[in-house]
């Protein structure tokens, strides 16, 4: 069992872009100091205020980071998924956590501890870069996220939201929902009523097809494009 958690760790540890560089030795004392923990769904991975000591890697299952207002809302920052990481700031000392972390549905996810982390860093320069760059890029997701619900109205956040996961596949240009309406209303800064009432509007004004819940047509991209812009 122990030896079937080892090779689990590591194999969930190699498939991330943050470790890739480390070479099998090091690969195996980086897993040595990772935990694998288990949560069901809506159960809390990491309160505000914490000092996780540690960052964390999603093996498998989905992580929402959120803020909770003085109101109660929840506003989602990010959804950290399969390979990818969160509480990367935690890293570099007692930094304690800004967001709520919860599963939204069955998750495991691996604890790498700092002391692990801070031994391999000083091996692999080329680890410590990769995490630099991570931090970076969680920053200027930050500031992007920011500018689009500072500065952009709610039917500029949706077609902004669709031109951005669009996929084309079978001369069709379709968004596959991976989320519910209510987390992706979160991400946006909206209600849930808000968001339902836009896609209503796209799909009158001939921007959009809905085919069941999880999947929308995009019958009109270059006029989504030129609304998110």
């Amino acid at each position: 069992m122990v030896a079937r958690t080892q090779d689990f760790i590591e194999e969930t540890l190699s498939r991330s872009d943050l470790f890739r560089s480390l070479d099998p030795v090091a690969l195996a004392a980086l897993a040595e100091g990772t935990r694998v923990r288990h949560f069901e769904a809506g159960e809390i991975v990491v309160h505000r205020g914490d000092q996780p000591a540690g960052m964390f890697l999603v093996a498998r299952g989905e992580v929402k980071l959120y803020l909770i207002s003085n109101t109660g809302a929840e506003r989602i920052l990010r959804l950290a998924r399969a390979s990818d990481s969160f509480c990367e700031e935690s890293i570099s000392g007692d930094t304690p956590q800004t967001l709520w972390a919860q599963a939204t549905r069955e998750t495991v996810v691996l604890h790498v501890t700092d002391r692990a982390l801070q031994d391999a860093m000083a091996s692999d320069t080329a680890l410590g870069r990769a995490v630099i760059r991570r931090m970076s890029s969680r920053i200027c997701e930050l500031i992007a996220n920011m500018e689009l619900c500072e500065q952009r109205n709610s039917a500029q956040r949706v077609a902004h939201y669709l031109v951005q996961h669009a996929d084309s596949a079978n001369d069709a240009i379709e968004v596959k929902l991976s989320s519910n309406k209510q987390t992706i209303a979160s991400q946006l800064n909206m209600t849930p009523e808000s968001f339902s009432r836009v896609l209503n509007r796209f799909t009158r004004e001939g921007f959009i097809l809905c085919r069941g819940r999880k999947s929308i047509r995009l019958t009109d991209l270059s006029g989504l494009q030129s609304l998110a812009a």
